[in-house]
């Protein structure tokens, strides 16, 4: 796939990802994630090929414009959507693989000082992070996992697993359809709620 069909494509993810989307217009002034990847696309071509200098003041200008610290020799797939955006840090050997979604204030980090590693995770394929959540050092995110709202993640999280609290732990729960939502067991937690809500508003009448 070629580069500007590649940035054509980021532009399609509002309307493809978020329900609160009404118009193409609304890209310029509400959607400074797509721009922050968009940027991304540009200072990592630079970087890519060398001119480093360039790369980083076009990532700095991004940072400034967007809210989003995203370095150019971090490595983004295809259809990445940051939604909201703002506050999130990407590090330099972070890896996100094609279809990820991303909440904001979420920072990708590094636990060491060495150069010349892999500092950062691995976020793979249809992975969702929520808002708030740092995942730390070089570890791996699996596919269609979900981290959920301001985890501290220090740890591999396998595929299809979902990942809650400080630190991250494993929830277990049964999976109803295949969902974007950051955590389904606060949906059904919230079932649970309003029955039992239910249920005290008729001994209250009785």
């Amino acid at each position: 796939m070629s580069f500007f069909a590649i940035i054509k494509e980021d532009f399609l993810q509002p309307k493809m990802q978020d329900p609160a989307f009404n118009s193409y217009i609304e890209l310029f002034f509400n959607y400074p994630g797509v721009w922050a990847i968009v940027n991304y696309r540009f200072a990592h071509f630079f970087y890519k090929k060398n001119f480093k200098r360039i790369a980083r003041i076009i990532s700095g200008i991004s940072q400034f414009l967007t809210g989003v610290d995203l370095h150019p020799e971090a490595t983004i797939g295809r259809r990445v959507f940051l939604d909201h955006a703002n506050g999130i840090v990407i590090g330099q050997t972070a890896i996100i693989e094609d279809d990820v979604l991303i909440y904001q204030g979420v920072t990708l980090g590094g636990t060491s000082l060495e150069k010349d590693i892999k500092r950062h995770p691995t976020i793979k394929k249809g992975a969702i992070i929520g808002s708030g959540a740092k995942v730390l050092g070089n570890i791996t995110i699996g596919e269609n996992a979900k981290i959920g709202s301001n985890a501290v993640v220090v740890k591999d999280i396998g595929a299809n697993l979902t990942a809650v609290g400080i630190p991250a732990y494993i929830v277990e729960h049964k999976r109803k359809e295949k969902s974007r939502a950051i955590d389904e067991c606060c949906e059904d937690k919230l079932e649970k709620l309003e029955k039992e809500i239910e249920k005290l508003k008729s001994l209250i009448k009785n």
